[in-house]
């Protein structure tokens, strides 16, 4: 009798790498900021980020992501990358999200010990715009 094996299968359509950067987040639920935190990141690609936090995120929800990134612009000023999607999967420390926007931003040389949290942010005008869109597609 041959014993068998079973491995996971990877549904991932786009590859992931290994990365360890600091990370902040920002999560939007019923049109206000539900939770934020930090943690660290366990793998990154074009599709998403999984990465480990203390809070416990709902599927499905907004989520703004800012990423320490490995890279200096000139050698000189660090960046961040700045992302935006929703909340695919949370278990545990280990959440993972999309990436359905993104942009990389300059970072401050001096990290300030508590992010404000505004109200007017980006993480909420994105999420405006895909409710509309997904409205939008629903009637056509």
């Amino acid at each position: 009798m041959k014993l068998v094996k079973e491995t996971a299968v990877d549904r991932r359509k786009k590859a992931r790498f290994p990365m360890s950067r600091e990370l902040r987040f920002k999560v939007l639920e019923n049109d206000a900021i539900v939770a934020s935190g930090t943690g660290n990141t366990i793998d990154m690609g074009s599709g998403g980020i999984c990465f480990y936090t203390n809070t416990l995120l709902r599927d499905g929800a907004f989520i703004e992501v800012s990423v320490s990134w490995p890279v200096t612009l000139e050698d000189a000023t660090p960046m961040r990358l700045i992302a935006f999607g929703r909340v695919v999967r949370s278990s545990g420390m280990v959440s993972a999200c999309t990436i359905d926007k993104y942009e990389f931003r300059t970072q401050a040389r001096v990290t300030r010990s508590v992010t404000p949290i505004r109200a007017d942010s980006m993480l909420q005008r994105w999420a405006d715009t895909v409710r509309k869109e997904s409205v939008k597609a629903a009637t056509a």
